[in-house]
């Protein structure tokens, strides 16, 4: 770069410059006077000082500078320097960096480094700030570099104003990630639609197609067909009348899977063009669907469970009402006495196993129960649980064939939880197999797995509920002739069970009217078995001797019938209907049994058998709690207030039979 003949205003300028710096001996600078200057470097001088920008010109040597008052503006407090200072005297902090950049200017080099990060001292404090850099050679007449003009333009605010926006981007574009966001907006003139990718993505259009627009028509052809009408007229809704718009929504993509989202927008317009447009965002509201739709489904199930529970409970009262009702009649025989107490016998093991079903389930789902583990041969297992089903098969006319290999079906399990889940599996088959069909039970062995298929000819499955066979809750649609069917937790049981077992277990229909296979795997054990021995069924407890028992219940039916029954088989019995009381008679007739309620009125039966064990004339009385609270917490409660045995009601007769049969008076 030339610059040459000074004008006439350089002149006057440059004596202005003589005045700054006076008192300043330049006698020894390499360039002498000002007026000695090449004519380039005072033209340069001029066009400094005409310069509204920051500008400074230097020389040769220690690249001694001289500036216009916006470069003493930049300054500062480092202005008093004065003119004719070298770089590293105004700029110690950047000197380096400024000297490399200007070194290349003196080599010929047009310079310019926009935006350097420096930190510089102001007012004593240290301050991040940014500079860009311009410097271009000045040359004599001879081509030779003599000078170098320069500008420098303090960024900071700019740098600052850059960073600003683009964290406010990147925070707005994290906030649509993170909440699943996409925008579009429609041309009402046009229908021409845009969207970002993230929108661009819910309807399954390439992204470079929804960034430079299409027809709206091309994306609400990927709506879900229920859907399309309603969005289609919202949206015309919103345009024609200036309201904010706000729906949800399917899409279905050429992908198949299909999106929840939820649209808001309205009109907008553009202040300086008039031009209007309809925006606003999209949210993929997916997951969030699906938990409500699942939630509502959980509900619904649960609606009808409660809706089984109360005609599955009612079912067996009636008989139980009807029988009731018999008894009370003066005219009846010994066998319709028989008859009615049996009756009344099955109706309440019905009752029971219900009870206890919905007792397994929670207790295994809470992870309260404990298996007793020990090395079993499958075919003991399953021998033991076609025994238990086999009277239900039998009345239903069924079949029921086995296919056990040769090979040794060894697990590690609790043996009477695998039988349990065996007979739920069998019973299940059962009761959804018509009469006269067929039950098959095939066992195969391999390396590492036992694999058991229990599969039927009965109704069958909709494919969609074999996965949700296991589910709590969950029955299969059920018809007049299964009005006693169950509650639908015995197959979640049996899941849970296995699964408490390192097994699986699966469902599979060809659908309805195609019968259904249930295959459970369990781990192979290569080691023999050694199952513990199995007590003989039906083993008659020994007779018990005669016994003096207290019966505490506010209960006064049920303490009168267990009253009545150990009269019957020879036994004394007290029967008291208060804790007090109870307490008061037991000093003088010092029974040697207590039949206790837990949940008395006026002590509770825990806090009744602390006295009892706490008086000389109990203290070594047989305390048998009689109660419908039977969780491993009450069963703890118990035995710290000094309870020898916990019976649930309703009582296993014969249980308690035996149990009297060991007392000794």
């Amino acid at each position: 770069m030339r610059l040459s003949n000074p004008n006439a205003a350089f002149l006057a300028q440059s004596g202005a410059i003589g005045a700054q710096i006076a008192g300043r001996d330049w006698s020894a600078h390499p360039l002498g006077p000002i007026d000695g200057w090449p004519p380039a470097l005072r033209t340069a001088l001029s066009m400094v000082l005409a310069s509204g920008f920051p500008s400074l010109i230097a020389w040769t040597g220690r690249f001694h500078v001289l500036y216009n008052a916006g470069y003493q503006a930049l300054l500062g407090e480092r202005a008093n320097i004065g003119q004719g200072a070298t770089l590293g005297d105004l700029w110690p902090e950047i000197a380096d960096s400024a000297l490399a950049i200007a070194a290349r200017a003196y080599g010929g080099e047009s310079v310019s480094v926009a935006d350097m990060p420096f930190v510089l001292m102001r007012h004593g404090q240290p301050q991040h700030l940014y500079f860009t850099f311009s410097y271009s050679p000045i040359r004599d007449d001879a081509g030779a570099v003599c000078g170098i003009l320069g500008t420098v333009i303090e960024t900071t605010d700019k740098v600052m104003a850059i960073a600003r926006h683009q964290e406010t981007e990147e925070r707005y574009r994290l906030s649509l990630e993170a909440g699943r966001m996409g925008t579009w907006s429609v041309d009402p003139d046009t229908g021409v639609t845009v969207m970002d990718d993230r929108f661009a993505s819910l309807f399954g259009v390439p992204v470079d197609v929804a960034q430079r627009g299409a027809e709206l028509d091309r994306f609400t052809a990927m709506i879900h067909p229920d859907d399309r009408a309603p969005v289609i007229a919202a949206v015309r809704h919103a345009i024609a009348t200036d309201t904010p718009y706000e729906i949800d929504y399917r899409t279905v993509p050429r992908s198949g899977q299909v999106f929840w989202v939820t649209a808001k927008g309205k009109m907008f317009t553009d202040a300086a063009t008039g031009k209007r447009r309809f925006a606003g965002v999209a949210i993929d509201i997916t997951e969030r669907k699906q938990t409500q739709l699942a939630l509502l489904e959980e509900a619904k199930r649960k609606d009808e469970f409660l809706a089984m529970l109360a005609h599955e409970l009612r079912n067996p009262l009636a008989p139980i009402s009807a029988a009731a009702a018999l008894l009370r009649m003066r005219s009846f025989d010994e066998r319709r006495v028989i008859v009615t107490s049996e009756v009344i016998g099955r109706q309440v093991d019905h009752m029971t196993h219900l009870i206890d079903d919905l007792l397994d389930v929670s207790r295994v789902t809470r992870g309260l129960v404990t298996l007793d583990m020990h090395p079993l041969d499958l075919g003991a297992i399953v021998a033991d649980a076609v025994e238990q089903v086999t009277p239900a098969i039998r009345t239903r006319q069924q079949r029921i064939s086995m296919q056990l290999g040769a090979d040794p079906a060894i697990v590690c399990g609790d043996r009477k939880r695998l039988v349990q889940v065996l007979a739920n599996v069998l019973n299940n088959a059962a009761k959804y197999t018509p009469e006269g069909g067929n039950i098959v039970l095939a066992a195969t062995v391999t390396a590492s797995h036992v694999e058991i298929d229990i599969s039927d000819d009965g109704i069958g499955m909709e494919p969609d509920f074999a996965g949700r066979a296991f589910d709590l809750f969950t029955q299969a649609e059920r018809t007049s002739d299964r009005a006693s069917g169950g509650l639908g937790l015995g197959l979640a049981l049996v899941k849970s069970l296995v699964e408490l077992h390192h097994g699986s277990v699966q469902a599979a229909s060809a659908g309805i009217g195609k019968g259904s296979t249930f295959t459970l795997r369990l781990p192979r054990l290569h080691a023999p078995a050694a199952a513990p021995g199995r007590a003989a069924p039906g083993a008659a407890a020994a007779e018990a001797a005669p016994l003096h028992i207290m019966i505490v219940d506010d209960n006064r039916d049920a303490a009168l019938m267990l009253s009545m029954l150990l009269e019957a088989v020879g036994h004394r019995v007290t029967v008291e209907y208060g804790s007090k009381a109870a307490l008061a008679q037991s000093r003088e007739a010092k029974p040697d049994v207590f039949l206790l309620d837990i949940g008395l009125p006026e002590m509770d039966g825990n806090a009744l058998a602390r006295r009892l064990r706490a008086q000389p004339e109990t203290a070594g009385a047989l305390l048998v709690a009689v109660t419908g609270y039977g969780q491993d917490h009450d069963r703890e409660a118990t035995r710290a207030s000094g309870f020898d045995h916990h019976l649930v009601k309703p009582l296993d007769t014969d249980h308690l039979l035996a149990l009297l049969a060991t007392v000794k008076r």
